[in-house]
C-alpha cells in the first residue's frame, strides 16, 4: 500500500465494505494510504477485506454488526477513533434493495427495513462521527445514493423514498456545516455489478410498471468505477465540492 499517498494517515470508515462498491472503496482508500475501518454485517467478508489490505502493507480493522442498531454504530465510531486517531472520511455505503414494489404492494416490514438500513443507519453513523470531525475542523462524508434518488422509475417505492431521503440528508449536512470544514456529498450509481440481491415478482404491479424504463439503464458499471467517484469526492481535489449529488450512471440520468 502507498503509505505516502493522498490519504496517508487519514482514518476512513466504509460501511457495507465486505463486498461490492464498499469493498472497492475500502481497497481504493487503503491503496492511497488511508487507515480503513471496514464495517459490515458479513463477518467473513469483512475479515477478508482487512486481510487483503494488511497483506498489501496497509492498515485496517473490521467491525461487524447491524448498523441499524445504535450500539453497533457506536462501536464503529469508537473503534475507528481508538485504532486510527479519528475519522477523516465517512463513506455511508451500506444498503439493501427492495422488491421493486409499487406503493400499494409495500408491506410495513419491507418499508421499515428499507428505511432502517438505507436511511436511518447512515443518519445515525453520521451523527456519531460528526463530533469528531467538528473537533478536528475537517472531514468528508460521502453517501451512496442511487439513480433512484433522482427519479421515480429506477426502483420500488421504499427504496426510492429512502434514497431520496439520503439526498436530502446530504444537502442538509452540506448547508448546516459548510463553515466548519466538514463536507457532505453523494454519488448516485446507475446499474452496477455488485452482490446486492434483487428479489422481485415479475407479475407484480411495480416490476411491470417499471419495465418500460429499464431499457435506459445502459451498460452496467463495475464497483471500482463507483469507488473512484467516492474517493474523488472525499479527496482534497474536491475540497470546494459540497452538497453535490454526482450521477455515476453512464448518462442514464440524462435520458
Amino acid at each position: 500500500m502507498n503509505t505516502s499517498g493522498e490519504f496517508a494517515d487519514r482514518g476512513v470508515v466504509v460501511t457495507g465494505a465486505a463486498s461490492g462498491i464498499g469493498r472497492a472503496a475500502a481497497l481504493a482508500f487503503a491503496e492511497r494510504g488511508a487507515r480503513v475501518t471496514v464495517a459490515d454485517l458479513d463477518a467473513e467478508g469483512a475479515a477478508a477485506v482487512v486481510e487483503e489490505i494488511e497483506g498489501a502493507g496497509g492498515r485496517a480493522v473490521a467491525v461487524v454488526g447491524d448498523l441499524g442498531e445504535q450500539t453497533v454504530v457506536d462501536t464503529v465510531v469508537d473503534t475507528a477513533v481508538r485504532q486510527f486517531g479519528g475519522i477523516d472520511v465517512l463513506v455511508n455505503n451500506a444498503g439493501i434493495m427492495d422488491s421493486m414494489s409499487a406503493l400499494a404492494e409495500v408491506t410495513d416490514a419491507e418499508w421499515e427495513r428499507l428505511i432502517r438500513v438505507n436511511l436511518t443507519a447512515p443518519f445515525r453513523l453520521t451523527r456519531a462521527a460528526l463530533p469528531h470531525m467538528l473537533r478536528a475542523g475537517r472531514g468528508a462524508i460521502v453517501f451512496t445514493a442511487s439513480e433512484a434518488a433522482l427519479r421515480g422509475s429506477a426502483a420500488g417505492a421504499a427504496y426510492t423514498a429512502a434514497k431520496h431521503g439520503v439526498v436530502g440528508l446530504t444537502k442538509s449536512l452540506a448547508v448546516m456545516y459548510r463553515t466548519t470544514g466538514v463536507r457532505a456529498n453523494a454519488i448516485a450509481p446507475g446499474g452496477t455489478v455488485t452482490g446486492i440481491r434483487l428479489d422481485t415478482d415479475p407479475e407484480a404491479h411495480g416490476p411491470r410498471a417499471l419495465a418500460p424504463y429499464m431499457g435506459n439503464v445502459g451498460r452496467p458499471a463495475d464497483a471500482e468505477t463507483q469507488a473512484a467517484a467516492i474517493v474523488f469526492l472525499a479527496s482534497d481535489a474536491a475540497r470546494n465540492i459540497n452538497g453535490a449529488v454526482l450521477p455515476v450512471d453512464g448518462g442514464w440520468s440524462a435520458v
